[in-house]
């Protein structure tokens, strides 16, 4: 078998294309939007927020896509999905989706009743506001041309979890956007380092160097891309990942408005 191509890198030019595709509306993030939070979202909230999604929608994507590449294969499968998230902890997002996928059940737990019976996934509400899960399927064209651009397809039940990913973690951004709007600026998150068993605890970490974010700027009925950027930070674990969501968010709002 011939070998496969190698990854290009990342460069500015491939950033400054990033929202070229733009497979998550603006309309549909505001959408999301909408059922999370009453505030207005700004233009440039929209595409900040677009374009994390993508980029971690991405990630996800080229992670499960290596995983069949080994086994020769383009179509991509859940279990290339699980395989992605278990070499790269960073791409474990949108786990509220896991208790609705089968996908996720041996990772989240199967629940058995006191009989031994297994406990069914809890069912979809039905509530006439859409939840992140209910509203999953708008996100299915985001991620079949997201698949496209990597020259990859999906069984459809890859595609659905991703949808479910993708739609829970736009609303878990949306509302701590819209926290960090209600607070003035998200203050005091700080970094967890891991050590294994056998390495001495690194030193304690002075409080001068938890670097909180910076207090808002704006008024209290507008989630701004600043705000966005700063959700972002809460919902991606410091790494690769979140740098490169939060610097291709600022390249795709260039030439917007900061609010």
């Amino acid at each position: 078998m011939p070998a496969q191509p190698a990854r290009p890198e990342r460069s500015g030019t491939e950033t400054a294309s990033v929202m070229d595709a733009a497979p998550f509306k603006p309309s549909l993030v505001k959408a999301v939007f909408r059922d999370v939070t009453p505030m207005q979202v700004s233009r440039s909230a929209a595409w900040a927020a677009a374009s994390v999604t993508r980029t971690v929608l991405t990630e996800i994507i080229d992670g499960a896509r290596r995983a069949a590449a080994e086994e020769a294969r383009k179509k991509l499968f859940p279990r290339d999905l699980l395989s992605a998230i278990d070499r790269n902890v960073e791409l474990e997002v949108g786990d509220k989706w896991y208790d609705h996928s089968p996908t996720f059940r041996g990772l989240t737990g199967v629940l058995y009743d006191a009989e031994g019976v297994v406990v069914p996934s809890r069912k979809r509400s039905r509530s006439r506001k859409p939840s992140a899960v209910v509203g999953a399927h708008r996100f299915e064209a985001g991620v079949k041309k997201l698949l496209r651009n990597q020259g990859a397809t999906a069984v459809p039940a890859m595609v659905r979890d991703l949808d479910g990913i993708a739609s829970v973690f736009l609303t878990d951004l949306a509302r701590d956007a819209a926290m960090v709007v209600r607070e003035g600026g998200a203050k005091g998150f700080g970094t967890v380092t891991l050590v294994t068993s056998d390495e001495p605890s690194p030193p304690p970490v002075l409080k001068a160097s938890h670097r909180a974010l910076p207090t808002r700027s704006g008024d209290g009925r507008t989630i701004g891309r600043d705000d966005i950027l700063a959700a972002t930070r809460i919902q991606l674990s410091g790494g690769n990942l979140r740098q490169r969501a939060l610097t291709e968010a600022r390249e795709a709002t260039r030439n917007t408005s900061a609010g």
